[in-house]
């Protein structure tokens, strides 16, 4: 799966593998560090909000210390009760002098179920049967607090403790105790470095019994869009959210009194308890300042000592394919031993080369050379072949004889043609047919046409290359078609004989040859058919096809052979 990977073009270089395998090297490490650097920020953020909550814990120092005496008073009230509770004149005396002697409650009470209390600091019998708070009591039947606007019994703003009185675990009746809200002011608290916004305490219903501040700036600052009631199972929390007018703040709410009361603090979002510290943030950005610095020195290591000189080796290598040039400076010695000796192979290669190629040139040449010379001798010696036949046709006195020998002197010129194409060409693998079949037709028609003949001539050759073997046979078979239509053409009518020669692509990899002449308008005496029987066995050796359209007054003869692709110059004459 990694070589699948790596083979992207991207991902080929050397520098790019190293980084990436190194990448992955560091993995690991990267991993433990980032787990690290994770639980050191958790910790720094538990601290934080530890931090918070103790503050959150010290700033509601006051209401948390009263509502506790009140609710342990209750408690302890209740026990005393139910001893005295069916007389109440005496239960009454004994909740008075309690409340004077605390001097911070307005009401101390006894609230049977039947919600008719007659046992009370105030000696004053009143019935709380329809009153919501002691509704509330009973369906809960555990203790609460809540908040009255004006106390039934004081008249003030009031906070309602309500402690359940058990007997024989039955309940019986609640322990309620009256505290005025001046109470919480009274209170002597250190002050603090840095306090809340706002400081508030609330019940399990999310009602926000004391605020430090105004009853609308409390409400303002509550959380928008959450219930406090959610925030009620004995825990701590520190959050983040809007207040109601959509400012982020940072709440921390704790319990004061457990399944009863709880503290809310709210701060800034900015509250320096809630910021990292210096070290913290540069831990978390630790793993991957280390990363990337590992990956820059592995760079520079890796581009000093191997890349650079790989570079500059591979340079030499492109200079030498190009030109043959061997390298001017070698690497020094501070070079790494393995690139040195890279270096060394490639000059000795390369020597090697160069030597191989000069023996391969020589060889070449000299081959070359000795090709030249056997086409030269082969071309004279048709040449002399053509030569006796020429003083034997001036010593015959058969006229046929003479007919035979000039069309075999044909075809030994024909043949001189092409070798002396092939010793005149630079390369003795091929000839260009264009000029080949030129030379042969002007030899042609230069002893072919008597003296005054008007015959037109038109001539139109592409420059088809043509190895050495399909040289000859095509030579002859030209050769072949035109003495034929010198033949033919001798009988067309004066001053309308007319010869077409045209050597043509026919396609990518096709060639055409095609010879025209006019003749005769009627019968003409057939000659012996060995020029047509030629043309054939020549146009095999082609692995060509001849068609030929023969109509009254024209003869038009056409080969078809494959050739190699197409040259883009093309010959007229």
């Amino acid at each position: 799966m990694t070589s699948g990977f790596l083979s992207g073009g991207l991902m080929r270089g050397l520098a790019v593998r190293v980084l990436f395998f190194l990448s992955l090297a560091l993995l690991p490490i990267g991993l433990i560090a980032i787990v690290q650097t994770r639980q050191i920020s958790d910790q720094s953020r538990a601290s934080a909000e530890l931090s918070l909550l103790a503050v959150t814990e010290q700033a509601s120092g006051a209401e948390r210390r009263v509502l506790q005496e009140a609710f342990g008073a209750a408690e302890a009230l209740s026990v005393l009760v139910r001893l005295r509770r069916n007389n109440s004149q005496e239960c009454s005396d004994f909740l008075r002098e309690y409340k004077e002697a605390s001097k911070i409650y307005s009401l101390v009470g006894f609230i049977p179920i039947d919600g008719l209390m007659e046992c009370s600091s105030s000696a004053e019998s009143r019935d709380f049967s329809k009153n919501k708070g002691f509704q509330s009591a009973m369906r809960r039947g555990e203790r609460q607090a809540s908040v009255r606007g004006v106390g039934v019994v004081s008249g003030k703003h009031v906070i309602i403790v309500n402690s359940p009185v058990f007997e024989d675990d039955e309940l019986i009746g609640f322990m309620a105790i009256s505290i005025p809200s001046t109470t919480f002011e009274s209170v002597d608290e250190p002050p603090l470095e840095i306090a809340p916004l706002s400081l508030m305490t609330f019940n399990q219903d999310g009602e926000i019994l004391t605020t430090e501040r105004s009853p609308n700036v409390a409400q303002n600052e509550a959380p928008a869009n959450i219930e406090l009631s959610l925030f009620t199972e004995n825990n701590t929390h520190v959050f983040l959210a809007s207040n109601q007018s959509g400012q982020e703040r940072a709440y921390a709410i704790l319990p004061i009194v457990p399944d009863a009361v709880y503290a809310l603090s709210v701060w800034h979002s900015d509250t320096p308890f809630l910021q990292s510290d210096i070290s913290t943030r540069l831990s978390a950005m630790l793993p991957i300042l280390m990363w990337v610095a590992s990956l820059v020195v592995a760079f520079l290591a890796l581009n000093r000592l191997a890349l650079t000189h790989i570079r500059k080796l591979g340079r030499q290598m492109r200079r030498f394919a190009i030109n043959r040039t061997l390298p001017r400076d070698t690497m020094s010695p501070s070079v790494p031993i393995e690139l040195v000796k890279m270096e060394s192979a490639f000059i000795e290669m390369a020597e090697s080369i160069l030597r191989d190629e000069a023996t391969l040139e020589d060889s070449l040449r000299e081959k070359n050379i000795l090709l030249k010379e056997v086409h030269h001798r082969v071309k004279n010696n048709l040449q002399l072949i053509s030569s006796i036949m020429n003083m034997q046709i001036r010593q015959s006195d058969s006229e046929e004889a003479k007919t035979v020998l000039r069309r075999l002197q044909d075809r030994i010129l024909s043949l001189a043609t092409v070798h002396q194409s092939l010793y005149r060409n630079t390369d003795l693998a091929s000839v260009d047919a264009g000029v080949l079949l030129h030379e042969v037709v002007n030899q042609l028609l230069a002893v072919g046409f008597a003296p005054g003949s008007n015959v037109k001539v038109s001539q139109h050759y592409d420059p088809i290359i043509l190895n050495a073997d399909d040289a000859a046979p095509l030579t002859l078979l030209a050769s072949e078609a035109m003495t034929n239509a010198l033949k033919y053409v001798s009988h067309a009518p004066k001053d309308k004989g007319q010869i077409t020669i045209n050597l043509s692509y026919d396609g990518p990899d096709r060639a055409q040859l095609l010879i025209a002449n006019t003749t005769a308008i009627g019968p003409v005496v057939p000659g012996t058919g060995l020029g047509s029987t030629l043309i054939l066995a020549f146009a095999r050796q082609l692995n060509g096809q001849v068609e030929v359209d023969e109509t009254d007054g024209q003869y038009q003869m056409t080969v078809n052979f494959p050739v190699p692709p197409k040259n883009k110059e093309v010959y007229d004459y």
